[in-house]
């Protein structure tokens, strides 16, 4: 039965964020034991897109004014998962990550991917269509009036 998700108010409250989070913190932790000599090639090109997935979902989130620029930063996220996959695959073939690892790992990346494709498919529940976006200003604009069309819980009323 699926569960229905709470209103999330910022990216790190996605779940696909989070998953994104302990795929990058694993991927870390198992490159650590990659020889020295694969620091500057393999390492390197399995620990970025790891990572950069949710550097993706972060972007994403701040488009959500602009639908297609939204999908557009999950499309990106899901190549970085895809990539990653690859990489995964080439550590595994040259004996740098055991079996249940690269299992995991893999099950890892499909997962965050079918989260954004659902996404996708769904991009309409996470942008505004025109309507305003109901979360705080970000804290650089704290100092400044807030917009009361675009931050109506704001106003003096």
């Amino acid at each position: 039965m699926p569960t229905k998700l709470g209103y999330v108010k910022h990216f790190k409250d996605l779940e696909v964020y989070r998953r994104q989070r302990e795929l990058s913190k694993d991927v870390f932790l198992l490159t650590k034991k990659f020889p020295r000599e694969e620091q500057y090639s393999l390492t390197d090109q399995v620990r970025r897109p790891s990572r950069s997935i949710g550097a993706q979902i972060a972007e994403s989130w701040s488009k959500r004014l602009y639908p297609r620029h939204f999908i557009s930063k999950l499309t990106d996220a899901d190549g970085e998962q895809m990539e990653t996959q690859h990489w995964l695959m080439e550590a595994a073939d040259c004996g740098y990550l055991m079996e249940p690892d690269v299992r995991r790992l893999l099950g890892f990346c499909e997962e965050i991917g079918r989260m954004l494709g659902s996404m996708i498919a769904k991009a309409e529940a996470f942008t505004s269509n025109g309507l305003p976006l109901h979360e705080d200003p970000p804290p650089y604009l704290a100092d400044e009036l807030p917009n009361p069309d675009v931050f109506p819980d704001y106003t003096d009323n």
